[in-house]
């Protein structure tokens, strides 16, 4: 019997997936990728550790998607975590869990995923089409026919899977070409707005303190009106403003309150364990054990050793001062202070430099059961292309894998 003709379009993880499963059914698949190898965004993940999924039970995963996470129900059925563990480590490479159930590969290298893939690509017989951009796709009797690239090559195809991505890190090669064909072919295209994007603030402060990571820290969020308070975790100061795990989990909606509203502001709490009453007996409890120590030291056992020259100078406190003389009120100045560290929020950095793309074409138009186009029969989305996104921890990638898994088990039979 005569082999279907798929063609994915994207070979990032979503992508690669895709390709892997439909060729493991029986299909000629061809891979086509604008840059000159795979994986370009996939390397970069965890640090350049990889952290490619995470292990905690379904209904919290999908509790990490800032929305839409119920429509990855049938994919997260078919293809989870202990499925993603499995393709892993039955080809060889070994994996671990760490903290907060994040897997990594014990290589700690992105690399050894990448690997992988492409060693099944090879076994699988995928044609991979290095430096091709997508121009077009053919479309006749209401069926997927092939797909023009921008050198006017053809390439025939009975389905079309696209996995082109977001247009977050577009230094990786992300574009907006199959958003864009997406849009042309009348599909509706959710707003894209940056995911996982550090904030940059009014304060020049973060500049003094680039580089610096605060942890077992608290950050509290407000616009006047309402509230959104973190975890306890890092903060990192930047060239720009504050970045770190716990701004970029909270950074998609912090962007959605800066669409209607200009004052929003971030208060870091540095002893989140401890109440301001709890502080204030500490502080006493130093200054009377150590009345001839300046307060620039006494902080030092505070906070980092780089963040007290800021601290004290909005604080408004002579650094040299001997704790006998500080007073009441320089004391509870201190002690507000290390409860309510206060920055302004002026904006997010560009999509561009976001790790993950909100936004996408409409689930609305997509079969969660097959990822098919409810518009163009032939024609599937699966990745950072659709609209789904979640916090930091594995859960993106997981879905990137699950839906390409998807769309190239649909697609293939």
């Amino acid at each position: 019997m005569e082999k279907n003709k798929i063609v994915v379009v994207g070979a990032g993880p979503a992508g690669m997936m895709a390709a892997i499963r439909a060729a493991e059914v029986g299909q000629q698949v061809t891979l086509i990728e604008r840059n000159s190898r795979p994986g370009k965004k996939l390397l970069l993940s965890g640090k350049g550790r990889c952290n490619l999924t995470n292990t905690c039970e379904l209904g919290a995963f999908l509790r990490r998607f800032s929305r839409n996470g119920e429509f990855l129900r049938d994919a997260f059925r078919k293809f989870f975590h202990q499925e993603l563990i499995q393709f892993f480590e039955k080809r060889g490479l070994k994996l671990k869990v760490e903290r907060q159930l994040r897997v990594f590969p014990v290589s700690n290298r992105s690399n050894s995923i990448l690997e992988v893939l492409k060693k099944e690509l090879s076994n699988n017989k995928v044609k991979v089409i290095y430096k091709a951009r997508m121009k077009d796709v053919f479309i006749r009797e209401q069926k997927v026919r092939g797909l023009l690239l921008e050198d006017s090559r053809v390439i025939p195809a009975d389905k079309i899977i696209l996995a082109t991505g977001g247009a977050s890190y577009s230094f990786t090669g992300s574009s907006l070409d199959g958003i864009n064909l997406a849009r042309k072919l009348g599909h509706q295209i959710v707003e894209l707005r940056p995911g996982l994007v550090p904030l940059e603030t009014r304060q020049n402060y973060p500049r003094l303190l680039e580089g610096l990571t605060l942890k077992n820290i608290r950050l509290k969020f407000s616009d006047f009106k309402k509230e959104l308070i973190s975890e306890i975790g890092e903060l990192l100061f930047t060239d720009f403003g504050i970045s770190g795990p716990l701004v970029l989990s909270l950074s998609g909606e912090i962007a959605d309150w800066l669409k209607i509203s200009n004052n929003i502001f971030v208060e870091i709490d540095f002893k989140p364990a401890l109440s301001a009453e709890q502080l204030e007996a500490r502080f006493l409890r130093e200054f009377n054990e150590n009345p001839k120590k300046t307060m620039k030291n006494i902080l030092k056992g505070f906070l980092p050793q780089r963040m007290v020259k800021v601290f004290i100078e909005i604080a408004k406190i002579n650094p040299d001062k001997k704790t006998s003389q500080i007073t009441q009120e320089e004391r509870r100045r201190m002690i507000k202070l290390l409860k309510g560290f206060r920055l302004d929020i002026l904006r997010t950095r560009p999509l561009e430099e976001a790790m993950v793309t909100r936004g996408g074409v409409s689930l609305k138009e997509i079969n969660p059961r097959t990822m098919e186009s409810r518009l163009v029969p032939g024609l599937y989305f699966c990745g950072e292309m659709i609209d789904v996104d979640a916090d930091t921890g594995g859960f993106n990638l997981q879905a990137a894998f699950s839906t390409g898994y998807l769309a190239g088990e649909s697609a293939a039979l």
